[in-house]
């Protein structure tokens, strides 16, 4: 059974960082394009960065970009969302996922989900 674990949510005063973690039970997880999505309460979820199965290439929605960097270790099954200089609307249940090979920022395309993490940011 896959599993797909997010950590590392939490409360931070704007401008503050988190690292938030995704460790995955994927057997070839070295196959798997890993995204990371987020939804806020009342709005639909969001894409907020993906990363290319072997980690050459990675993408960031325009709201994030030069904020939040997006990783992966593949010896250690898992991918990392590196959130800096973080805004109130930043606020979100953060959710890792996966698909197999190909990137996608639409999130009906990934095969895989975790549970989420929460993140709070306070102004």
């Amino acid at each position: 059974q896959v599993q797909l674990v997010e950590s590392g949510g939490g409360l931070v005063q704007a401008g503050g960082s988190l690292r938030l973690s995704c460790a995955a039970s994927l057997r070839t997880f070295s196959n798997y394009a890993m995204g990371w999505f987020r939804q806020a309460p009342g709005k639909e979820r969001e894409f907020v960065a993906g990363i290319s199965w072997r980690g050459g290439n990675t993408y960031s929605a325009d709201s994030v970009k030069g904020r939040f960097t997006i990783s992966r270790d593949n010896a250690k099954n898992t991918v990392y969302l590196q959130l800096n200089s973080l805004k109130p609307e930043d606020t979100a249940v953060y959710y890792c996922a996966a698909r197999l090979f190909l990137y996608s920022d639409n999130g009906e395309r990934y095969a895989y989900w975790g549970q989420g993490t929460q993140v709070t940011v306070s102004s």
